[in-house]
């Protein structure tokens, strides 16, 4: 029993999903600054105690909500077609930025990260992006023989479509996605 205790309660799976559908909720309807440890643990119907023993800071909670949500939302289809794949990648990673509670998230703490440090460096940390984009990036690799293995190749594939959608710009159609995909394409081939 002394073991148990001193490796503290089990995370209660349905407690951490209500935790991570209120953060996503409240980040909708009251954005991010307003949102607080404990309007999150009411919204989940958990104690605080509960929230605070799992997660530090509510940019704790975010970026595990963002995570869980963009390992499914930023999934992508196999193709032979290299510019097609970059192309359904770079409209998932549109609609992620734009439609989604997830990417709503993402967002909010990207704009955080600008003022505080220690968000920075979990964003920074959790790199979200980055693991889906260097799963494409591995798939064209094959087609593309130029494709980097850097993180700048990463940057070349998200960053414009971040940039835009960070700017509060119109996001880009699916034309102009494929025509970013063709750019990269003829650039790494």
């Amino acid at each position: 029993m002394a073991e148990f205790a001193a490796l503290g309660r089990p995370r209660s799976e349905t407690a951490r999903v209500a935790v991570l559908r209120a953060v996503d909720d409240l980040l909708v309807e009251i954005g991010y600054s307003a949102m607080t440890m404990k309007g999150i643990a009411e919204r989940a119907g958990v104690g605080r105690q509960t929230v605070y023993r799992w997660w530090p800071t509510k940019a704790h909670i975010l970026v595990e909500a963002c995570a869980d949500d963009a390992r499914g939302e930023l999934a992508f289809v196999v193709r032979d077609d290299p510019v097609g794949a970059i192309t359904d990648f770079l409209v998932a990673l549109t609609e992620f930025l734009t439609a989604s509670p997830a990417g709503a998230a993402y967002r909010a703490l990207l704009g955080e990260a600008q003022h505080d440090a220690e968000v920075g460096r979990l964003v920074a940390a959790a790199d979200l992006l980055a693991p889906p984009a260097r799963a494409v990036l591995g798939q064209v690799r094959g087609r593309l023989r130029g494709v980097p293995a850097d993180p700048f190749a990463v940057a070349e594939l998200c960053g414009p479509v971040v940039l835009i959608v960070m700017t509060g710009a119109t996001p880009p159609s699916r034309l102009a996605l494929r025509a970013h995909a063709r750019r990269l394409a003829a650039a790494w081939s």
